[in-house]
Parts: C-alpha cells; sequence; structure tokens
C-alpha cells in the first residue's frame, strides 16, 4: 500500500516533484510511570531524540562511540544514533532552471541534475520521470521508447541515469553512506551507458527495502532534425519519489 503527500516545485524547464510519504505507525519507544517518563530508552553512551512544542521541534544528540554492524554466529547488531520512530522520506534536488541554449544540427544539447533519496522504515521506494518532451507550438520532439545512442541530426529527446562519454555527461548512482546501508537501484533501461530513452512515467530507479542515501544523476539529451521547426522548445518535467508501505 502506497499512502503519499504531494510537494511540487514548479520551474521553467527542469521541474521538481517530490512524494513524500506519511504513515502512522504504532509508537513504543515511550515508557513511562506516574512521576517518570523514558523516550526511547538504551544503553551506552550516544544518543538522539527529537522534543516537540506546539511550534518547533529539537534534536539533541550525544556524540556516538560506535556506528555499524557486528556479527556473532548466528546474531548481528546495528549501532549507531537511535532513529525516529516514524516513517521518513527524504529527497533532495536541485533546484532551478535550465537553458539549453540555441540547438543545431551538428551537437546533442544536454543537461544534468541530482536527486537525492533517503527512506526509513518503508519497504522502499519508486523514483519516477514524467512529462512532456519538449514543445514549440504544436511540434513536440521525438523521444526513443527503447535505450538508443545518442546521434546529432536525428530528433531525439532522452535521460538516462549513468556516467557516459557519448556526449560527455552524468554519473553514476553514489550510495552514501555506502553500499551496506544505501539500496537504491536503477531500471535497466535507464542504466546503459551511452543510451537514452525517455517514456513519461518510466520508474527511473528503485530500492526495494528501506536505505540510507542514494544520489541519482538524470542526465537529458536533446537533439534536432533539419526538420525540426525552427522556434523556443520548453517543457516541464517532474521526478516523482513514492515510497512503498
Amino acid at each position: 500500500m502506497r499512502k503519499d503527500i504531494l510537494w511540487r516545485y514548479a520551474k521553467a524547464l527542469l521541474a521538481i516533484v517530490v512524494i513524500a510519504g506519511v504513515v502512522n505507525v504504532p509508537a513504543f519507544a515511550t515508557s513511562s510511570s506516574q512521576n517518570y517518563q523514558i523516550v526511547e530508552q538504551e544503553f551506552g553512551a550516544g544518543s538522539s531524540s527529537e522534543t516537540c512544542s506546539s511550534s518547533y521541534c529539537a534534536r539533541t544528540s550525544i556524540g556516538d562511540l560506535a556506528v555499524g554492524k557486528a556479527t556473532a554466529g548466528e546474531s548481528t547488531a546495528e549501532f549507531g544514533s537511535i532513529t525516529p520512530d516514524e516513517p521518513v522520506l527524504e529527497v533532495i534536488v536541485d533546484p532551478g532552471e535550465s537553458n539549453l541554449g540555441e540547438l543545431t544540427t551538428e551537437r546533442t544539447a544536454s543537461k544534468s541534475m541530482i536527486v537525492r533519496v533517503r527512506s526509513y522504515l518503508s519497504n522502499g521506494y519508486y523514483l519516477q520521470i514524467t512529462g512532456t518532451p519538449p514543445k514549440y507550438k504544436n511540434h513536440t520532439l521525438a523521444t526513443p521508447s527503447t535505450p538508443t545512442a545518442s546521434m546529432p541530426g536525428t530528433e531525439q529527446f532522452a535521460i538516462n541515469a549513468v556516467a557516459n562519454t557519448s556526449p560527455n555527461i552524468g554519473a553514476n548512482p553514489v550510495q552514501v553512506p555506502s553500499n551496506e546501508f544505501s539500496f537504491g537501484e536503477l531500471d535497466s533501461k535507464y542504466s546503459q551507458p551511452n543510451m537514452f530513452m525517455y517514456s513519461s512515467g518510466d520508474t527511473v530507479a528503485r530500492s526495494e527495502t528501506e536505505s540510507g542515501r542514494t544520489d541519482y544523476t538524470i542526465s537529458m539529451i536533446v537533439n534536432i532534425s533539419s526538420k525540426t521547426p525552427a522556434g523556443h522548445f520548453s517543457g516541464d518535467y517532474s521526478a516523482v519519489v513514492v515510497p512503498v508501505f
């Protein structure tokens, strides 16, 4: 079951839409008696907790002595800061407008943006890209429906999410802090270097479990042909992150 709330940041050429999940879950982190209350009880030197009034929230912490995983026999323990007992979906995007400049049949215009996603207490998430390809009056640029190489002189609008050499643009996903804690992965259609495609609403990346931060670099290319009408092409695109519960 997916539950989400939509935040929209409209931008001229590259718009970002983020869906963040909010789900009420049972809270078992508080113990109390008639006189005392313990929130997120723990043993050790490191802790963090959140205190809220009607208007403000503050997070306090004591430095952790150890962060990581320990294994002995059939048992495994995770060490680190106490985390909130509610689901969290964090998304950070590069804001701003994109101007690809003057399009010619001799070169490929390109643009990259980064979407950073972290999901906690969930069954993962989907990162989708939606929007109409660049358009001028009644003419919309063609989009390859399968992974295709960039071909200057052939009308194309397409994206991928890896490092490329033709054109020299993009980067592979980065797991933060490491692939032991972060599990975002690309869909195979958008993970082939130098191969681009676009279909609005496609899932570009996903995680099938809660995950630390994954940084995705989404790259777009634009090519025109001699038959492409002259004019000011523009379009709005959305990166949609949907949590799964």
